[in-house]
């Protein structure tokens, strides 16, 4: 009867990523239905570590993280969990051999905001970023290319970059939220006072850099991820032409957004240009 077990976990990873980001759900839901429930997997395992770092302010979040990861480690070896959103991790992982340095990698990132504040350098920055964006593209990528190492090694810069520049879109977004609720700032040498439109404009040249790159790679991907994957790179992209066009007083007072008509305006041009095989053209 663990069929039902694991039906009733996969289906918990789905809600995860519904209720907490309608974006990606819409984009994942147009990845091919073989490889949609693994990205689900995915989200909901990425999606409860970070709850617990960055939302359960009343609660012991080292204690927590420690019992999530011990936890973790268990489910993959075992194959099986009672908590529903790392048995069906765990399936995706297993299945397609997701390389366990990829998930230690996370968790380190996870743990680095139970205690870091500020970003000093690059390199932890880029390290920061690794852990907490890149791998999860990563992880994604196994899914996508069904575990062949060959077009894993062919698209991972590609992959890495598209995480990179999702990641530093957040940041940007969240420049209010992370830093008066978080108190955290992840841009090097970067704070609320110091904030203005030539480190704005710095940061974005950074971030277009890096969806440049990742969009040759998105052209390389399998079909059954390409549009999905494609569709979560334009919203974002759209999202950073607004931050661009945004005062960088605004931003540092509100959290930009993308509504649902401009989403949906998004989805319909971009299904022309894929359709048309004109998506290096955008």
């Amino acid at each position: 009867m663990k069929n039902i077990f694991d039906k009733v976990s996969e289906d918990c990873s789905k809600i995860v990523i519904k209720e907490y980001s309608t974006s990606f759900y819409r984009a994942t839901k147009l990845l091919s239905k073989s490889i949609r429930k693994d990205i689900f997997n995915i989200y909901g395992f990425v999606r409860f570590a970070d709850e617990i770092v960055d939302a359960f302010h009343e609660y012991p979040k080292k204690q927590l993280l420690d019992q999530f990861e011990n936890e973790l480690w268990l489910s993959i070896e075992n194959r099986i969990s009672l908590n529903p959103i790392l048995n069906s991790f765990q399936h995706t992982v297993n299945n397609y051999n997701i390389d366990v340095n990829l998930i230690k990698s996370f968790m380190k990132s996870m743990r680095m905001d139970l205690d870091t504040r500020r970003y000093s350098n690059r390199e932890d920055y880029k390290e920061y970023i690794y852990g907490s964006a890149d791998v999860v593209g990563l992880m994604c990528l196994k899914v996508f290319v069904s575990g062949s190492a060959k077009e894993y090694n062919e698209l991972k810069p590609y992959a890495m970059s598209l995480g990179s520049a999702f990641q530093k879109v957040n940041f940007l977004r969240d420049l209010k939220s992370d830093s008066e609720i978080l108190n955290r700032v992840y841009f090097p040498n970067i704070d609320m006072d110091n904030f203005n439109e030539t480190s704005k404009n710095k940061i974005i040249a950074e971030i277009e850099k890096d969806f440049e790159h990742a969009l040759k790679g998105i052209v390389k991907l399998p079909k059954k991820a390409r549009f999905g994957v494609y569709i979560a790179y334009r919203y974002y992209n759209k999202l950073l032409k607004k931050l661009k066009n945004t005062p960088s007083i605004n931003i540092k007072e509100s959290r930009i957004r993308i509504d649902n008509f401009q989403k949906f305006v998004v989805l319909t041009r971009s299904y022309v240009k894929y359709r048309l095989n004109l998506i290096l053209w955008i």
